[in-house]
């Protein structure tokens, strides 16, 4: 039992769960332009059509990456420079506590679908200014993941990447791997910080920003907008509603439809695009158990592989990336229902939802839009939230004042009750018991938290408790990206639409832009968890109560926002600010090791517990177990733990790995060291018929020395037609 390479040249999937075929058939080549159309169908029809864009969506996808564009004839000169990169950013996949729901039980027990960082460098030819743009499968970025990945990029690259020009963005899938921050707050769930996961994600950063540095080539951009209905939902109405009727007029169904690409375009040719987007990445529950990159990660896999055929076990550079990223996703929640998920509903779920942002986002590609000129740019400062004098133009009310130390809302212990409930006990909004506590001692002994926070009822004072122990980010980085007539302001947090239209009013007034060219990049470079306006924040719901530094917070960025616009319009340079301290020498670990790996007693590592069937039809799932060990030993970052082998002119070539959403790869204990490892495949609709099998790969820890590779190999089975 010898385990093979882990990159691997393979086919694309024959299909997804759609019932497309999106890989080989017959002799033809991987992802046929008629394999494309026929995903397309499938996936528009699953959607629901709750789209109102701008093209054809068939058009566009049937065009691929290899036909021309409508301006091809143009020939218009490229200005800018861009690069592309994708990579493997998957940690820990078993016994680590999931990031995003705030549930000590959610502990992964496998992976359904791996978590990708997918970077780009936009360069200006002329200027030679550059950005680096980042869209990363996870709950959320951290400071620690920030500073991490600057230090390595600056160590490779010099000052060509730095805190003003690199933009680190998360799409908040909450089933990814937690434990990657150095603030204790974040690692409760998850027994504190995991080093494994912390460096999966870092490394799957840096090295996908490493691939589009040298994929960097001449390049055209082209924005558009279109509108995407049945995407999202405010899970916050009540608080919404509190908001100017210049807000609700902007959003008269409380919902920000908005879904902006920025197309990148060589030789005429579609190369990459980035889709921004408002929803939250909450339709996997809070019951499931196996990793996922959630709706947005499975619209960039969809785009990536199930339509334009890419392999992401092999060398080679995808010849199209797409990302997926958030914007102002605060109060916007994919359960149009406004109900939590469950499982095993939330796979289609969040397939379905991924498939809406997708199709809104590739009927775009013939969308005229506008073609980016004017270069590139960037500002950022940090400032510290806990002490920050907000001018009185910012605060509504003719008066100036000051943000507090962060404190915790009773409400926001409440949880999210239409994604996902966090504690009992406690309530959005009206919390009577922490609000009298809150009142009669809190506020009673200190004015200044009492005029920033009220009317919070404060559960935990974390701002206090970080002069013991650091609980909470309190520096925190505010970031303004040009790329062209497109701008890129970076919070790092959850900015409801009606905060984010105010960030985007008032850098577009600065700069003379349209405000539907001006986005908030949410979750970006570190996280203080929500920003509310200061109307919706009085109705303490669960986003009020998590908006750490008080009611003034969002009038504090705005402030921010507008001094990185008149920077940036002038050509002024702008101090750093106060950055945020590196505190990676107090991180806390209580996850115990994993000792070592047994098989089950008699027998040995890789041996098939439970056999497939011999046939099997389209549409039906295979299910094989083998005697594993823990998938912890070794994460297989940029590799695979299982395939799916198709036997072809007396060849095995994997068709489909553990990347893949028909596959899924669960792990469980079975004794005291040994494990079972059950792998699944959902057989698309159109598979070519034949001889396949099952391989698992996995590596097994001894009570000394450093874990050996294992392999098992399921009995073949026929798929037939």
């Amino acid at each position: 039992m010898s385990s093979t390479p882990h990159h691997h040249s393979h086919e694309p999937p024959s299909g997804g769960p759609d019932g497309a075929a999106a890989g080989e058939s017959g002799g033809s080549p991987p992802a046929s332009r008629s394999t494309r159309r026929t995903v397309l169908r499938v996936g528009a029809a699953a959607a629901g059509l709750g789209l109102a864009g701008v093209g054809s969506t068939a058009g566009a996808a049937q065009r691929g990456t290899g036909a021309l564009t409508p301006r091809a004839a143009a020939k218009a000169a490229a200005t800018y420079v861009v690069g592309r990169g994708v990579s493997d950013a998957t940690g820990e996949i078993a016994e680590v506590g999931m990031m995003g729901y705030g549930r000590i039980d959610q502990q992964a027990q496998g992976l359904h679908t791996r978590l990708r960082a997918r970077a780009f460098v936009f360069a200006d030819e002329a200027t030679k200014e550059r950005v680096l743009f980042v869209v990363a499968d996870t709950a959320m970025i951290f400071e620690s993941v920030h500073q991490a990945v600057l230090k390595r990029l600056g160590e490779k690259y010099g000052d060509l990447y730095t805190h003003r020009n690199v933009m680190l963005t998360a799409t908040h899938t909450h089933c990814g791997p937690g434990g990657s921050s150095h603030h204790l707050l974040y690692n409760v769930t998850t027994l504190g910080f995991h080093k494994k996961t912390f460096e999966a994600l870092t490394d799957g950063i840096v090295e996908a920003a490493e691939r589009a540095h040298e994929d960097a080539a001449p390049a055209e951009l082209t924005l558009t907008h279109g509108e995407l209905k049945g995407a999202n939902a405010n899970r916050s109405r009540d608080a919404f509603e509190r908001n100017p009727g210049d807000i609700r007029s902007h959003f008269p169904d409380a919902v920000d439809t908005q879904t902006s690409v920025l197309r990148i375009e060589r030789d005429g040719r579609v190369a990459g695009a980035v889709n921004w987007f408002a929803t939250h990445g909450t339709s996997m529950s809070g019951e499931n158990r196996l990793i996922s990159a959630d709706n947005k990660g499975y619209a960039a896999y969809h785009w990536e592989r199930e339509v334009e055929g890419a392999d992401y076990l092999a060398d080679d550079a995808p010849d199209f990336v797409a990302a997926f990223a958030q914007t102002n996703a605060g109060d916007m929640s994919p359960n149009l229902d406004l109900k939590p998920p469950t499982t095993p509903a939330d796979f289609e779920n969040t397939r379905a939802n991924g498939l809406r942002q997708y199709e809104a986002a590739a009927r775009q590609l013939d969308a005229r839009g506008k073609q980016m000129t004017g270069g590139v740019d960037s500002r950022l400062v940090y400032i510290d939230l806990s002490d920050t004098t907000v001018d009185a133009e910012y605060t509504g009310d003719g008066k100036s004042h000051k943000t507090s130390k962060a404190s915790i809302g009773a409400s926001m212990a409440a949880g999210s009750v239409e994604d996902g409930p966090a504690f009992p006990g406690f309530e959005e909004g009206e919390n009577p018991f922490w609000d009298a506590i809150s009142d009669s001692i809190i506020y009673e002994a200190s004015p200044e938290l009492r005029e920033a926070q009220s009317p919070k009822d404060i559960f935990a004072p974390v701002g206090v408790m970080n002069g013991i122990y650091p609980w909470v980010q309190e520096q925190v980085p505010v970031q303004l990206l040009r790329i062209g007539q497109l701008y890129l302001i970076g919070v790092p947090g959850e900015v409801t639409i009606g905060a984010g239209l105010r960030l985007r009013r008032t850098v577009a007034e600065v700069v003379g832009a349209d405000v539907q060219d001006v986005l908030v990049a949410g979750y970006a470079n570190s996280y203080f968890h929500y920003l509310t306006t200061p109307e919706e924040y009085d109705s303490q719901q669960y986003e009020g109560g998590s908006t750490l530094f008080g009611r003034w917070q969002l009038p504090a960025l705005q402030q921010t926002a507008a001094r990185l616009a008149r920077a940036m319009l002038n050509g002024e340079d702008l101090p750093l600010g106060p950055v945020a301290p590196d505190i990676s020498g107090k991180t806390i670990s209580l996850q115990p090791p994993i000792v070592v790996d047994a098989p089950p007693l008699q027998k040995e590592f890789g041996d098939v517990l439970t056999a497939p069937r011999a046939n099997y039809r389209a549409g039906e799932r295979v299910s094989v177990v083998f005697a594993g060990a823990h998938p912890g030993n070794v994460l297989h970052r940029g590799g695979t733990y299982l395939r799916v082998e198709h036997r072809r002119n007396g060849e095995w070539r994997t068709v489909a790995d553990d990347g893949d959403w028909s596959t899924t790869f669960r792990w469980e204990r079975y004794g005291v060291a040994a494990s079972k490892v059950t792998l699944t495949w959902d057989i698309p609709e159109g598979t070519e018929a034949g001889e396949y099998r099952l391989r698992y790969e996995g590596d097994a820890k001894p009570l000394a020395g450093d874990p050996r590779a294992i392999s098992g190999t399921s009995p073949g089975f026929t798929v037939s037609g």
